[in-house]
Parts: structure tokens; C-alpha cells; sequence
């Protein structure tokens, strides 16, 4: 864990839980794709850059999820590093608690205030393509989060930030947490298609294909829409929705598990609801979601 792995001649990532990417922009410089899960991860980070000798000028974000930037602020301290962050995305990086009250849906309880979804916050300014390093791309992976993106090496090598999950990541949780499920279709397509030397997703494993497990993806998401189809049998409330979607999964409920599925789920009804699948009626002060007849 925490193993600095080199994947081309000027490409490496740090082999943890969320993977981080290192690009040698210069003869010591180089750049960061995310950073981590928190101050701790950060400290790793730089210990890393320093034993090789490194001096780290940028963070690129794919994504404002705490677990990506988390080591932002401790590593921007250290270093005067800048940090470049796409979108929306630059914004919940400026303020962190955008995520755990988008999740939540208001402001986010103290059980959701923790390191594992609301990052310190960090100096992050707008992820426009000017700003790479010479040879490398931005690639919009929108879906998982409003304005994700990945990034293609100068070696070519493509980290796809949380495009998709590993089957065992999957097959444990069930409930990937998809804020745009229409457009997070889109980008396991895109991804599907895609060519590389090495491809790095930030929670499997690196491989040179991805689209075998892009699709594993995308059946799971469809897996999960005939599930809700299959409660919305008769109208239905969304607790008694979510509680249906927690059973049938066999789900422990807490409060990060009903913030991150019961958006999840939020985002599905909304995108069930808009392909024509799903029709919503207010009865009695109730808010019913029912199969389209």
C-alpha cells in the first residue's frame, strides 16, 4: 500500500485506495492526479515525491469527492503546489461542504462532517486545458460526479478517476454512488471504446482493457433500475423505496450508507422518471412514484 508504481516513462500513480497519479512534468517537477483521502494520505504522498527526489507543482482533481481531495490542503501548504479542478468540481473543492449536503440533500449532520466525505478545504482555481503540462488531455467523464473528468498521460495512459468500480467493489456495495445516471451511461460507453497502453481507474485494479468491466458496470446500473422498477409495482413512498432497494440488496443502513444510496436512488427515480419509465403523483401530501402503464 502506497507503493509508488511507474507506468510509462514519465507516468506513475501511487498504488492505495484511491489511486493517485504522478506525471514527471520536468527533470524534478512534477504534477499529482488527485490526492487522496486526508491529511495523512498527503504526508505519504510527499514522503514519496521527496525520497525520489521530487518537487510536486500541481494537483490536477478528476473530482471533488473527499477521498480524492482530501491531501489538497496539507499538500498545497507544504509545497505552494496549485491546484486545478474542473467545473463544479472547482467549486466543492473551495468548499468542501457542497458534498456532504449535496448527498444529504440540506446541511449535512455531524455524522456526515467527517474526513471520509467532507475534505479541508484547499485554494483550487479552474481546470482548463491551457493550464496542462505539455502532451497531456483532459477527458470529461461526467456522471459519477457533475463534472468529472480523467486524464490521458503524455505517455498515454489514461486515469479514469470513478468511471467505474472493480466487480468486487460492486458485488459487496451493490449501490455505486451516481449522481447523473443518464450521463455516467454515456461515459462507460465512451470508456468502452477507448484505447490505451494502461489504464488507471481509482478504485480497481490498472489494466491495458476496460471494456469488459464497463460493462459489468453498466449491467449492474440496469440490474438496479429493474429492481426500483419492480417496487414501483404500486405507488410508492421513497423511504419505503429506499428501504425496499437496502432489503433486496441486503444492506445495513446508517447514516453515510442512506445519504450516498438514498441520493443514488434519487438520481435514479429522476432518470427512470425523465426516459419515460417511472411517473411521480403527490397524493395526500405524498409524494408516489409508480411504473408508467
Amino acid at each position: 500500500m502506497y507503493e509508488l508504481i511507474q507506468a510509462a516513462e514519465r507516468t506513475y500513480y501511487i498504488d492505495c485506495p484511491s489511486k493517485i497519479g504522478v506525471i514527471r512534468t520536468g527533470d524534478v517537477e512534477v504534477c499529482l492526479i488527485d490526492s487522496g483521502n486526508h491529511r495523512d494520505t498527503g504526508k505519504k504522498i510527499l514522503r514519496i515525491l521527496n525520497a525520489e527526489g521530487w518537487h510536486l507543482t500541481a494537483i490536477y482533481v478528476t473530482h471533488a469527492h473527499a477521498d480524492h481531495i482530501g491531501g489538497n490542503r496539507y499538500l498545497q501548504e507544504q509545497t505552494g503546489c496549485r491546484i486545478f479542478a474542473p467545473g463544479i468540481e472547482c467549486d466543492m473543492t473551495n468548499h468542501p461542504i457542497l458534498m456532504p449536503s449535496l448527498i444529504f440533500g440540506g446541511y449535512p449532520a455531524d455524522n456526515l462532517r467527517h474526513k471520509f466525505l467532507l475534505a479541508q478545504d484547499s485554494h483550487a482555481e479552474p481546470l482548463t486545458p491551457d493550464v496542462l503540462p505539455d502532451g497531456m488531455e483532459m477527458i470529461p467523464l461526467p456522471g459519477h460526479s457533475p463534472d468529472m473528468v480523467g486524464f490521458r498521460s503524455p505517455d498515454g495512459v489514461v486515469f479514469l478517476g470513478d468511471c467505474l468500480s472493480s466487480r468486487e467493489t460492486l458485488d459487496k456495495y451493490q449501490v455505486g454512488y451516481i449522481y447523473d445516471v443518464a450521463t455516467y451511461l454515456d461515459t462507460l460507453e465512451q470508456v468502452k471504446a477507448m484505447s490505451a497502453p494502461l489504464f488507471v481507474p481509482s478504485h480497481a485494479a490498472a489494466a491495458d482493457r476496460m471494456a469488459e468491466l464497463a460493462q459489468y458496470n453498466i449491467d449492474k446500473v440496469n440490474e438496479i433500475a429493474e429492481k426500483i422498477i419492480s417496487l414501483c409495482a404500486a405507488p410508492i413512498e421513497f423511504d419505503d423505496l429506499l428501504k425496499g432497494v437496502f432489503d433486496g440488496y441486503h444492506l445495513v443502513m446508517n447514516f453515510e450508507q442512506y445519504a450516498l444510496v438514498g441520493s443514488t436512488l434519487r438520481s435514479y427515480l429522476t432518470w427512470l422518471k425523465d426516459s419515460g419509465r417511472l411517473t411521480a403523483t403527490f397524493e395526500n401530501n405524498r409524494l408516489l412514484w409508480e411504473v408508467v402503464m
